[in-house]
């Protein structure tokens, strides 16, 4: 990958994770193991989900259960004058240690609202300096949003998985969506008569030349992810599918000279047809330009990696169309499994792999794979409201927690498998 993120060399793991006025926990001090699983086990709503949503926040600075900051805040924060929350972790595995993010109220504004001030060994960061620091793979049961769901589920799976791995990705995807409503505004003011058309120029060229950065990346993404995506799909269904990912941006650039469109639709596109920024850009431009008078009598941009899309097939038959409840979780845990693989093969090490209420939503074929895959080279956190979802030589090699009303403790004997 071109542009790679703030990881220090060395991936980091987390040492201790420390939550204040975060969902239901007023205080947590946790310490995590350096090897070998997490169990996070315990009834609903009493906290397990909340300590993987607060990793996953440090790491990317984005909650994957709310767009909403104001709902991490812990409900008896309402009654004090200013509400926050913070989240802590100390980092082993490189020179950066200690990573803050604290949600404050913000008093000063008409509209009183939630800003995050971020920190790494107690200086001042902005948000897209540490993302990439901590980096997490988050797997849960709401994936099968990667087959059945909207395009904004798996255009958001490409971003996240993106954003920690490559910075000029992060960047690009940073001004595109800032980029993005201006152009927007500016159509509306054109179809108004309140704005000519020449305007679009300078705003064209913003957005072709950041579009550019994020179409070239996810196609090189996919198709390095779909050759682990692959293997892990074919060992999964027993030799007998095969898993292939489409990626459908709006934007079909042509290949150079020859006229003819790059097939972006096709599933196996070789990495040495891949396409760079600097070649997608001017057909970027020239694609908004053609469209300009659609674009403005529809008061939006209709092209561009805002309405991109992407497509899971199995043995050429896209799985959210045709494909079975148990042929759509199989392929989901193809692609977390990957995605998984590929960040290890950009970081040089595994990042955390949490895994959310996942176990009990398996058969027993596809939980076996998935604990055989757990073998310690990631640091890897799991939930789970019932310890029998899981074999006696996993619950002996793991480190198991009990969550009871935001109080976590460990169980020392994991011998016995009853609560």
């Amino acid at each position: 990958m071109t542009g790679q993120s703030l990881h220090y060399n060395i991936p980091m793991r987390i040492e201790h994770l420390s939550l204040t006025n975060f969902r239901n926990y007023a205080r947590l001090e946790l310490s995590l193991p350096a090897q070998g699983p997490v169990l996070l086990y315990g009834e609903n709503a009493q906290g397990k989900t909340s300590i993987l949503e607060a990793i996953t926040y440090l790491a990317t600075s984005i909650s994957p259960y709310t767009t909403s900051d104001r709902q991490l805040i812990h409900w008896r924060t309402a009654r004090e004058p200013i509400p926050f929350a913070r989240l802590s972790a100390q980092l082993a595995g490189g020179a950066y240690q200690k990573l803050d993010i604290t949600l404050m109220m913000d008093l000063s504004t008409a509209s009183p609202r939630f800003k995050k001030s971020v920190k790494l060994n107690g200086v001042e960061k902005r948000v897209m300096d540490v993302v990439g620091l901590l980096n997490v793979v988050l797997f849960l049961p709401q994936d099968l949003s990667l087959i059945e769901g909207a395009p904004s589920d798996r255009r958001r799976f490409m971003d996240t998985a993106l954003r920690q791995i490559d910075r000029e990705y992060r960047l690009a995807l940073h001004d595109y969506e800032k980029v993005l409503p201006q152009r927007n505004a500016l159509l509306k003011r054109i179809a108004d008569g309140r704005a000519g058309a020449v305007e679009l120029d300078y705003w064209d060229e913003q957005l072709a030349g950041y579009g550019a950065v994020i179409i070239a990346a996810r196609q090189r993404f996919l198709r390095e992810l779909e050759a682990l995506a692959r293997d892990n799909h074919h060992a999964l269904s027993g030799g007998r599918e095969m898993l292939s990912l489409r990626y459908l941006p709006s934007l079909l650039p042509a290949a150079d000279g020859d006229g003819r469109q790059r097939a972006f639709s096709l599933p196996g596109l070789d990495l040495d047809r891949q396409l760079t920024a600097e070649q997608i850009q001017p057909q970027f431009c020239a694609q908004l330009l053609e469209q300009r008078n659609q674009a403005i009598a529809r008061g939006m941009t209709v092209a561009g990696p805002h309405r991109d899309e992407l497509r899971l097939l199995i043995n050429e038959r896209d799985c959210g169309d045709f494909g079975s409840r148990g042929q759509a979780r199989t392929a989901v845990m193809a692609l977390r499994f990957a995605e998984l693989g590929w960040m290890r093969d950009q970081l040089g090490e595994y990042p955390l792999f949490l895994l959310d209420e996942v176990a009990a939503e398996l058969d027993a074929r596809r939980r076996r794979f998935l604990l055989d895959q757990l073998d310690g080279n990631a640091q890897t956190l799991l939930t789970s409201t019932d310890l029998d979802d899981f074999d006696a030589a996993f619950l002996a090699r793991a480190t198991i927690y009990q969550v009871v009303n935001g109080q976590v403790s460990q169980r020392r004997d994991n011998s016995d498998t009853n609560p």
